[in-house]
């Protein structure tokens, strides 16, 4: 059973502290350490999601993590590194399905999924299919543990009006607004620490799951 160290977040932290190259390349056999105990743990959450989602037995821990060198060219923030650890199970990394993210950073980690930022044929499709099948996806967001754990979809970035091509009075006409179709789970520092966190992580991305199947319908 791998979990994720606390000298894992420990690092971290120092590197919010630090975010400069002298002290990176200083703790380089730290962030080593850190990094290998994430891909560790990400081997054994793909392991126990894959009990539910069979499509993630397809990937691994090492490829899905993403890199911890910031972009920094369009970014007022000049800081060359990230100060979390962030994978991608399934979703984003140019991927336009409906999949898995896990944000793993001291008082601010998280899970998610869903599609974020889907291309505007991407889009256009899932807004079809919320229109049509309305009952089907109110269903699944109104689930009593769906609610319990995801009580509202993010509207960041929300249409004023419903998009063109859709009734005005559509009834699903708010979701139609949507430019992102994600839910965001916050995670306490304990939950990412406990010995059993593959397991219970797993268990939450689960109930998100007929979620992703909703969105990824279209496409199949």
């Amino acid at each position: 059973m791998t979990n994720i160290k606390p000298e894992t977040f420990k690092f971290l932290k120092q590197l919010t502290a630090n975010n400069n190259r002298e002290w990176f390349n200083e703790n380089k056999a730290i962030y080593t350490e850190s990094q290998e105990n994430v891909i560790a743990f990400l081997d054994e959450l793909i392991r126990e999601m894959s009990g539910f989602d069979e499509e993630l037995g397809k990937i691994e821990g090492k490829k899905s993590l993403f890199r911890i060198y910031r972009d920094t060219r369009f970014s007022k923030d000049k800081s060359p590194y990230k100060t979390n650890f962030g994978a991608s199970l399934g979703m984003g990394k140019g991927s336009q399905k409906g999949g898995y993210y896990l944000h793993m950073e001291p008082g601010k980690s998280f899970l998610a999924g869903g599609i974020y930022m889907p291309e505007s044929s991407v889009l256009k499709e899932v807004r079809k299919e919320i229109s049509l099948y309305g009952e089907d996806f109110l269903k699944i967001i109104n689930n009593k543990d769906f609610k319990k754990h995801f009580p509202e979809l993010d509207q960041d970035d929300k249409l004023k009006k419903i998009p063109q091509g859709f009734e005005k009075e559509d009834p699903m006409g708010e979701y139609l607004k949507l430019k992102n179709f994600i839910v965001v789970y916050s995670l306490k520092d304990e939950e990412v620490l406990d010995k059993n966190a593959a397991k219970n992580l797993a268990k939450i991305f689960k109930v998100m799951k007929p979620f992703n199947d909703f969105l990824n319908t279209p496409f199949q």
